[in-house]
């Protein structure tokens, strides 16, 4: 065993010593840890933004342009070299607003908190409880009673700060009085819509993009096209409730239901707040291994 193991050693001595060693030193470490950490931020940047649905958008292109490669497809290659600087140029253009609010918290933030803050639990893990559905759905119906405008914007996936930011900050738990006392006429929070995150109303006036689909109907108003604008451009659910009819729609993914009665809606909300693979939160997934586990034990016991 001795004369294998200095064989190899001779071995690696002759023929490989030319390779070069890396050293780390630490230099290297505080690198390795500042890239590590610029990186995570792009990340929470790049998925608490509208760039998230540009990024996937940009992976597939990639993947194209790779199966181009692979088949020699010189002519869609020679293309995409010549739209890529212009791209760069595009992308910073359309993401203008982004960019600029990620400098503008760069600026105010405390370096040595963000540097130990990093977040392995999301804080809307939990998306709402059926409390908050059945409050919902209450308040949508008995302001369509007496024909009471009303625009709630349910927060999934995609985080909507930069529409929460143009409206008024509450934070205050959903109720069904709450939310028929924001939208009744002739108050100071009726005009625009609000914003739902879990469990709580975090902003209420908030101004939302207007849909630019010409298939919408024309006797829709502005506060139907601002909720399937907002529909278009994130995953949220948005409760319309007409102020001429009366009527409640649900705007999802660009598509308007209108004339929806409770029990559509209800089952809407309680599909928005499953929990996807993707946003439960690191310990969710390890607390409810470890109650699954017990459970087991204990049922092996019995």
């Amino acid at each position: 065993m001795r004369e294998i193991g200095a064989a190899l050693y001779a071995f690696m001595d002759k023929y490989l010593s030319w390779i070069d060693k890396p050293k780390i030193g630490p230099t290297d470490i505080i690198e390795i840890i500042i890239i590590a950490f610029v990186l995570y931020q792009v990340m929470v940047w790049v998925k608490n933004t509208r760039a998230w649905m540009l990024f996937k958008g940009i992976i597939v292109i990639l993947i194209f342009l790779l199966i181009a490669a692979l088949f020699q497809m010189n002519t869609i290659l020679w293309l995409s070299g010549k739209v890529v600087n212009v791209a760069a140029i595009a992308l910073v253009i359309i993401f203008q607003p982004e960019l600029r609010n990620a400098l503008e918290r760069l600026g105010r933030k405390n370096f040595l908190t963000a540097f130990f803050s990093f977040d392995f639990q999301k804080a809307n893990a939990v998306r709402f409880s059926e409390k908050t559905i059945n409050e919902i759905v209450k308040a949508c119906y008995e302001m369509g009673k007496v024909k009471t405008g009303a625009l709630i914007v349910i927060e999934r996936d995609v985080m909507l700060n930069e529409y929460i930011r143009t409206g008024i900050p509450l934070d205050s738990l959903v109720s069904s009085q709450l939310l028929i006392n924001i939208f009744e006429h002739n108050t100071p929070l009726h005009d625009g819509a609000i914003i739902v995150r879990g469990d709580r109303i975090v902003s209420a006036t908030c101004y939302l993009p207007l849909s630019d689909n010409m298939e919408l109907s024309k006797e829709l108003g502005t506060r139907h096209r601002a909720a399937v604008g907002i529909s278009e451009v994130s995953d949220s659910m948005t409760v319309v409730v007409s102020e001429e009819t009366g009527a409640v729609s649900l705007a999802v993914e660009g598509t308007l239901y209108r004339n929806i009665d409770a029990d559509f809606l209800r089952s809407k909300l309680k599909f928005a707040a499953k929990l996807s693979g993707e946003t439960e939160g690191y310990f969710e997934k390890l607390k409810r291994r470890l109650k699954n586990a017990a459970q087991s034990n204990k049922a092996d016991n019995k």
